[in-house]
């Protein structure tokens, strides 16, 4: 989310021609809707309907297929996410070693719910089933940051490592 969009009016613009771009050298049609929501989730941070409605006419798509994959993959998020994204995994040998633990720990130094952003748009917080680090359970990642064997009090210093 390096090129995540957060002004207004030309960096808009220039973000749009950014998606027109990688669009151009797609075919038109749904076999290409995933990756270039991919492309647009990355330039914009998120998709609005607005983006999701440029998307569907230029891959010539009805609006309703394309907010159907948007809603149906978690990967993809309507509302804005935060500069960093806390993900906890919840499979069984995290769940066993303390992730609702961790999720409580985050949730409270945070403020926020799961499925929640920070006010400052520094955070969000979400879940995965499954890391495929059950070695290092509990496992969360920061952005593509692993960190492992996490405790309630290890949360503060993870955290101030992305401030």
């Amino acid at each position: 989310m390096a090129n995540t969009c957060e002004c207004e009016g030309s960096c808009t613009s220039v973000v749009y021609e950014e998606l027109d771009a990688f669009m151009a050298d797609c075919p038109k049609g749904r076999d290409r809707l995933i990756p270039v929501l991919q492309k647009a989730q990355e330039l914009f941070g998120y998709l609005p309907v607005e983006v999701q409605e440029y998307v569907a006419q230029a891959l010539e798509l009805p609006v309703s297929e394309v907010y159907g994959v948007v809603t149906f993959y978690h990967y993809f998020t309507m509302e804005p996410r935060g500069r960093h994204t806390i993900n906890v995994c919840l499979g069984t040998e995290c769940y066993v070693r303390g992730a609702k633990k961790i999720v409580e720990a985050l949730s409270e130094n945070l403020n926020i719910k799961m499925g929640g952003t920070t006010e400052d748009r520094r955070f969000s917080l979400t879940t995965q089933r499954c890391f495929g680090a059950c070695g290092l359970a509990p496992v969360i990642m920061i952005n593509d940051d692993v960190h492992g064997r996490v405790t309630p009090k290890k949360i503060a210093g993870i955290l101030a490592q992305y401030e």
